[in-house]
């Protein structure tokens, strides 16, 4: 059986701040109440993937977590819609890419979609997470905390 929530995320541990996905993804594993085990599956990767549109399957809501430069800090919370854009032809997608291969493959909408963009300062091979970013990142773990309790 399918667990209708999943929480994906990316990035890489060895290029500092890139490293807040996968941070926050450990830190809600660490969190999940039991009541929610089953029901909330952990899914990290170095990015996203055509493959990971089959990870979307059967979900009733999902979460993407990813590092960026480009959200306020500490974090920014956006609903993701499927759209096409100019990483879909790269090797990795976006997260509005994803649902576009979702939505083609499947012939029907993919499940509601949020993204949690972590806000990093610093992403260089062999740095650990800036104290920034860290910070960002435990408000960010917060706020996915109570996104997973919104399915009890």
């Amino acid at each position: 059986m399918t667990p209708p929530l999943l929480v994906l995320a990316w990035g890489n541990l060895s290029r500092g701040d890139d490293a807040l996905g996968p941070l926050c993804l450990a830190a809600l594993r660490e969190q999940v109440p039991v009541r929610l085990q089953g029901q909330v599956e952990f899914l990290e990767d170095y990015q996203l993937q055509i493959e990971h549109a089959l990870d979307l399957i059967g979900r009733q809501r999902v979460l993407f977590i990813d590092a960026s430069v480009n959200c306020p800090a500490p974090f920014e919370v956006t609903d993701v819609y499927p759209s096409q854009d100019a990483s879909f032809t790269t090797h990795a997608l976006s997260p509005q890419a994803l649902l576009q291969v979702y939505q083609d493959v499947q012939g029907a909408a993919p499940p509601p979609c949020t993204l949690l963009a972590i806000r990093g300062e610093t992403f260089e091979l062999g740095e650990p997470p800036s104290p920034a970013a860290l910070a960002h990142l435990n408000s960010a773990a917060s706020w996915a905390a109570q996104w997973l309790l919104k399915a009890s």
